[in-house]
């Protein structure tokens, strides 16, 4: 059987050995796959560039590329858009681990689904605890929940997480998480990738309002990918503050939607 023609790319900022176990877990794992990995470096300070360059000086499939400034999230990513030859590329987060053909099975949908553009598998905790990541597009009153766990709000959120679906059987949704998620690539080249404005968060649902203009966007509940998600926006106070601009730049490009309304 023909092999799926597939690139990948992780865009790296410090933490070289959670990389580059991202990485060999993949290739480990995507034998239906002839896949060309793509690693870019933002420029960590920790010089991990130098660490995986080296850890990957042997393997044919992956090029590590090493920028001298950190741009942001989406420009990392944007970095290899213009040399992609393969048919379909995937957008994978530094904290995901697989054990088994994830790649090679989204891959095989998007064959049989041809109306689909782009599509994400289930995400887990490493101790298997389903994580929520299908989700509605973004609006005011879903992003105030998820940064205050306040009883009141909770049917904002679970409307937003779309937990009045039956999420053990494929989904349409409006936002794909930039965790890990598989697009057609030319489907990646004629939108431009991501739009560079966002340095870094949203610029996942922003993507998938543009994708959404070529084709649908599926959540595929059937296989699955592991996820640490560090969640830094609750860490400290800096990258909630970039948050808050990203979903500024949203909302100027999108409009503005309160939310109120759930059905």
């Amino acid at each position: 059987m023909e092999k799926h023609l597939v690139s990948a790319c992780i865009v790296a900022y410090n933490g070289a050995q959670e990389v580059e176990q991202a990485v060999r877990s993949i290739l480990a794992n995507s034998p239906s796959c002839n896949l060309t990995f793509y690693v870019v470096d933002n420029a960590s300070p920790d010089k991990s560039g130098e660490e995986l360059q080296q850890a990957f000086s042997e393997a044919q499939q992956v090029e590590v590329i090493c920028l001298p400034q950190n741009k942001g999230f989406g420009s990392g990513h944007n970095t290899v858009r213009d040399r992609l030859q393969s048919r379909y590329h995937a957008v994978i987060n530094p904290d995901i681990t697989v054990d088994s053909d994830v790649l090679g099975k989204l891959c095989a949908y998007l064959d049989e689904h041809p109306d689909v553009v782009m599509v994400t598998p289930q995400l887990r905790f490493p101790n298997g605890k389903v994580q929520y990541v299908a989700k509605r597009p973004p609006n005011f009153m879903a992003l105030l929940a998820r940064q205050l766990p306040l009883p009141f709000l909770k049917r904002y959120e679970d409307h937003y997480l779309m937990l009045d679906e039956d999420l053990t059987k494929a989904q349409e949704i409006g936002f794909c998480s930039g965790c890990f998620f598989v697009i057609r690539t030319e489907v990646f080249q004629k939108i431009g990738g991501f739009d560079e404005d966002y340095f870094m968060y949203v610029e996942d649902a922003d993507i998938t309002r543009r994708a959404m203009q070529c084709g649908k966007v599926v959540y595929l509940p059937d296989c699955y990918v592991f996820h640490a998600w560090h969640r830094s926006t609750r860490k400290s106070v800096k990258p909630f503050l970039m948050q808050l601009r990203s979903m500024g730049l949203y909302f100027k490009k999108w409009g503005f939607s309160w939310g109120f309304r759930i059905r």
